[in-house]
């Protein structure tokens, strides 16, 4: 299994950015398909986005375009979740997450292996 360590996140003001990075040791980081997803208080956790193993495909949620971006530098073994424009209902821990397999894009948190430890990420108004 692939092993996630995240960095990154924090407090902001609405209308700020913040760039998650996720870092992956062991498996084989090149060959799986990764994830964002996020669990405000009281939620359920909450697909983000997903990469291909190529980083060619990708796919955000629809409620989250325009504003999030996903990718990957596979030399880096590390993904990333770009995130501008916060509003306070972005507030939540946001979590990694890798497929292990290569296996295509995916939004169920069932579908994924592994998993970051999850940062917290606060937007104020």
């Amino acid at each position: 299994q692939v092993q996630l360590v995240q960095s990154g996140g924090g407090l902001v003001q609405a209308g700020g950015a913040l760039r998650l990075s996720c870092a992956a040791s062991g498996g084989t980081f090149r060959r799986n398909t990764m994830g964002w997803f996020r669990q405000a208080p009281g939620k359920e956790r909450e697909f983000v986005a997903a990469i291909t193993w190529s980083g060619v495909d990708t796919v955000i949620a629809n409620s989250l375009k325009g504003r999030f971006t996903i990718s990957r530098e596979n030399g880096q073994n590390t993904m990333y979740l770009q995130m501008n424009n916060l509003t306070p209902e972005d507030t939540a821990v946001y979590y990694c997450a890798a497929r292990s397999t290569s296996d295509g894009l995916a939004d169920s948190p069932i579908l994924y292996d592994s998993w970051g430890q999850g940062t917290q990420v606060t937007v104020s108004s």
